[in-house]
């Protein structure tokens, strides 16, 4: 599989066209049509990626060997929920920006970025404090 068609196998598996990927990403028309033909650029191909959540090795090469494992998962779910109940609850003070309550739908972004960024905050830490003679 290529990475024009990695792409577009995960746009269709969220539901978007590549016209509207592009428009989203603010990339020009047909960029990531090109791509059969050339390599994109790092800071494009990231911005692809970060969309996707998926990582730049996939994209390139289809490895999409996870770094997590299934006990991360669920060590990063149940801190996620942690976080989110006690904001939800009030506990540590209203869930708000600017001095506006947030809306359901602001949650709910709030959770999948805030679940990205646990996630790679746990890779990151798994490189930097897993000792050598466990890397492989």
């Amino acid at each position: 599989m290529t990475l024009h068609e990695r792409i577009k196998s995960l746009a269709d598996t969220k539901g978007i066209s590549l016209p509207a990927l592009e428009a989203e990403l603010g990339f020009g028309n047909s960029t990531i049509v090109k791509w059969k033909k050339s390599t994109p650029n790092a800071d494009k191909l990231n911005a692809v990626a970060q969309y996707f959540n998926v990582t730049m090795d996939y994209l390139l090469n289809g490895n999409d060997k996870d770094i997590l494992t299934a006990k991360d998962n669920r060590d990063i779910k149940k801190d996620l929920d942690s976080i989110m109940d006690k904001l939800q609850s009030g506990n540590d003070g209203p869930a708000s920006y600017d001095g506006e309550a947030l809306s359901p739908e602001s949650m709910e972004l709030f959770r999948d970025e805030l679940e990205i960024a646990l996630k790679r905050l746990k890779i990151i830490n798994k490189e930097k404090y897993t000792p050598k003679k466990y890397k492989k």
